[in-house]
């Protein structure tokens, strides 16, 4: 990653919940002009390699453009859930700063002009 490479939370924040054994992931847009790259670069399959640790079975999105924003449920992330985990605080803001950290993929090169 580059100095220069922004990570989720300069352009988003985030909500968290979690039902069962499956925690959901708002993110949020702090401005309307930026949920198009959010859309492009925070992908199912990037949030899954983000959270390959927690070894999600799945990872969905939803999108929300008329606020700006998107969900992302992430299954079986919980080690059983809230009341079966023995994790300190892995539920709920943990997941989603750790989904704020993630930094956006850089933006291809423009080819050499001639």
């Amino acid at each position: 990653m580059s100095p220069s490479q922004p990570k989720l939370y300069d352009l988003a924040h985030a909500r968290t919940g979690d039902k069962g054994n499956h925690a959901n992931i708002s993110l949020i847009a702090y401005r309307a002009q930026d949920y198009g790259r959010l859309v492009e670069h925070v992908t199912p399959e990037r949030v899954a390699a983000h959270f390959a640790h927690r070894q999600p079975t799945a990872v969905r999105r939803y999108l929300l453009p008329r606020l700006g924003a998107m969900n992302f449920v992430l299954e079986n992330v919980l080690d059983g859930g809230v009341n079966d985990s023995l994790d300190l605080d892995l539920h709920g803001k943990s997941l989603s700063f750790h989904l704020l950290d993630m930094p956006l993929a850089e933006a291809p090169a423009e080819p050499a002009r001639r």
